[in-house]
């Protein structure tokens, strides 16, 4: 399981500016980076601060393994409104952009709105549609730009919530390689977590690993929820994962930096000693980590 890298999503730090936290992220042992495009962290539609966030991370000797692309109620790929539509579309070829230039080898996108609950089935097909055309636009962008495009699994109360409308939209993408994210916290709520496994594993490059209690998308670090981590990484390794693991956390508006870094590396620390045991124990009935 030593293939399987670690490494950091800077969304723990969504109020920071991105420029302020790379040193101490670095000094915590976090080499690799998933970027965060919320504007106050990185404004991602400034190409010269786009650049400097790549130089920057160049200067720490860092990488952007991905760069999550921006969600939100307004960016809906599926709407029926063609200028509301058109604005989500460039927005998110503008994150593509963003990425190519940071040097990311990913770019993970949320394939729905931010928003609860399924329209009535006309709607709905009406939305999926206008979802596969603009994805089959952006993944051809990202082709161009020699980035990899994945789409997370959503939160099961969202439009496009269930691991089947993923399924689809994935088979309407006909013409590039595009992957998955699985977003453990997510598919844990969901009550699904071996079923989403099962059904992106063709698919499936990177997971975002958070944990959580089952009633609320907490992003704690993993071993501090209710997840059966054991279960989860024998699950991945025998269906073949060969992609990384990008801690996704939470970071409280007040809290210092160095106590986010701490929740950080102890998740890190927790990962790799499962791993070792797993490897130990041949896979079969790991012990806990304490």
């Amino acid at each position: 399981m030593s293939e399987w890298s670690i490494a950091l999503s800077t969304g723990c730090f969504y109020r920071r500016r991105f420029f302020d936290v790379l040193e101490a992220i670095r000094e915590s042992g976090f080499d690799e980076i998933e970027v965060c495009s919320f504007p106050q962290h990185l404004e991602f539609r400034d190409e010269h601060e786009v650049r400097r966030a790549a130089a920057a991370m160049r200067s720490f000797g860092m990488r952007a393994v991905s760069f999550h692309a921006p969600f939100a109620d307004r960016i809906d790929i599926t709407s029926p409104d063609d200028g509301v539509r058109e604005a989500a579309v460039q927005e998110l070829l503008r994150a593509c952009e963003a990425a190519a230039c940071l040097g990311s080898g990913h770019v993970v996108l949320h394939p729905g709105p931010e928003r609860e609950g399924r329209p009535p089935d006309a709607e709905f097909v009406e939305r999926m549609r206008h979802a596969a055309v603009s994805l089959n636009r952006i993944a051809a962008r990202c082709c161009e730009l020699g980035v990899s495009l994945l789409l997370e699994n959503m939160l099961a109360h969202l439009m496009f919530g269930h691991v089947r409308d993923m399924m689809y939209l994935l088979g309407e993408i006909k013409t590039y390689d595009v992957g998955t994210c699985l977003d453990t916290g997510h598919a844990h709520l969901a009550r699904e977590m071996d079923v989403v496994i099962q059904k992106l594993s063709g698919h499936l490059k990177m997971v975002h690993v958070n944990d959580n209690f089952g009633d609320w998308d907490a992003h704690l670090p993993p071993g501090e929820g209710s997840i059966e981590w054991p279960r989860v990484m024998q699950e991945l390794r025998r269906h073949g994962f060969r992609g990384g693991l990008v801690l996704e956390l939470a970071g409280g508006k007040d809290e210092p930096v160095a106590t986010v870094l701490d929740r950080a590396v102890r998740a890190r620390n927790y990962l790799r000693q499962l791993a070792a045991r797993l490897q130990e124990s041949g896979d079969a009935n790991p012990p806990a980590v304490n």
